[in-house]
């Protein structure tokens, strides 16, 4: 089959038409998702100064609306557990905590966050989880530069969980 001059420009024109109306809402939607995003990221920075600040409250009203738009987001999960336990509702925050782990498992290797997470599932009296994380602090020799204490810390714990059974 062979195609004329005039198909073949029509052939082209067609192409070239999808491609650029491809381009404007691949733009279009770029854009949407620009704002979004930034509007995000600027609640999110409102809520960690919030919390830094010690207003708990407002800083929950922050990140609860970052977590209905970005439910997955480790770092807002991570902050809203922060933000829950510094209000007082520990077990909201043993929630936002375990969910940061379960979206990356790797915070498994971040000292910090594990005896946070330990502290956490000791106050919510789940005893057995906060023995396999704080066992795992302790296994792991962790000692960082901003918990000058931290294997004491973890050996208080533990024994705290050990009285408490």
């Amino acid at each position: 089959m062979t195609f004329t001059e005039p198909v073949r420009k029509y052939i082209l024109s067609g192409v070239v038409a999808f491609v650029v109306i491809g381009l404007i809402v691949a733009n279009i939607m770029a854009s949407k998702q620009d704002k979004t995003f930034e509007t995000n990221e600027n609640l999110y920075n409102q809520a960690l100064q919030l919390q830094t600040d010690g207003n708990y409250d407002d800083a929950w009203e922050a990140i609860s609306k970052v977590i209905k738009a970005e439910p997955n987001s480790e770092i807002a999960n991570y902050l809203a557990g922060i933000i829950a336990v510094n209000k007082g509702d520990v077990k909201q925050g043993a929630i936002y905590m375990q969910k940061t782990l379960d979206l990356n498992p790797y915070k498994a290797e971040d000292p910090v966050f594990m005896i946070q997470l330990g502290e956490i599932f000791v106050a919510t009296e789940r005893y057995e989880d906060a023995k396999i994380v704080l066992q795992r602090c302790q296994e792991s020799g962790w000692a960082p530069e901003e918990i000058p204490n931290y294997q004491e810390h973890v050996a208080t714990l533990l024994a705290q969980i050990e009285n408490s059974q």
